[in-house]
């Protein structure tokens, strides 16, 4: 199904009948990665799996960026009239979660991250030279869009007050600290750390994500 919202046209599925959970995935992936998961959901809650902007089937606009994806989901859910929904959001999925929970802070119920963060200054030195050689091999608007932003004040992260629960890999590409960081700024917070995990290997048409996250749905 499509969708126009913030002057863009969002691709989505729907599954399932019960409380409502959006699920966003990560830089250039699809809402296809979450297919194990919506597998396991469906039977129990109301599911909007959604291709950001420029991804999957959704419109492919000049313009990207993690507050314009926000602006996005934030006109979406008032347009699909959405009750206090769960959202899921994996690595800029989960970026964009943290945007809608500070500029709209009574839209969700609660929130689900993993691998997010908050501003580009998470890679290794290594993850980052070849990330800024693979943009400049091809001045993707994504890769882009990861080597300058988000830029999310720690402040901001004090005017969450709906329950977040943040998760990441043991070996994920976001650095720990900085895991904790996001957490430690969220009052109601909790941090999860998932043993011999990467950044995607627990979630990626993984079935240990229903395990992981199920207890705080």
């Amino acid at each position: 199904m499509k969708v126009k919202v913030n002057n863009v046209e969002l691709y989505y599925e729907k599954y399932g009948k019960g409380r409502p959970i959006i699920l966003l995935h990560g830089n250039q992936e699809t809402h296809e990665i979450f297919d194990k998961l919506i597998e396991k959901l469906k039977s129990s809650y109301e599911v909007y799996a959604i291709d950001s902007r420029c991804h999957g089937k959704s419109e492919d606009t000049k313009e990207i960026s993690y507050n314009l994806m926000c602006d996005d989901i934030i006109q979406f859910i008032k347009e699909l009239n959405i009750e206090k929904p769960i959202l899921y959001g994996f690595s800029d999925g989960g970026i964009i979660g943290l945007l809608v929970a500070i500029n709209d802070p009574t839209l969700l119920s609660k929130l689900i991250i993993s691998g997010a963060n908050i501003n580009p200054d998470v890679f290794t030195a290594t993850d980052l030279l070849l990330t800024k050689l693979f943009y400049f091999l091809t001045r993707s608007k994504y890769i882009k869009m990861m080597l300058n932003e988000p830029n999310i004040p720690v402040e901001d992260l004090k005017k969450i007050t709906i329950p977040v629960h943040v998760l990441a890999g043991e070996k994920d590409v976001i650095k720990l600290d900085h895991t904790k960081l996001i957490a430690d700024n969220i009052k109601n917070s909790t941090l999860e750390i998932i043993d011999n995990e990467n950044h995607g290997s627990y979630i990626l048409h993984s079935e240990k994500l229903y395990e992981i996250i199920k207890k705080y749905i």
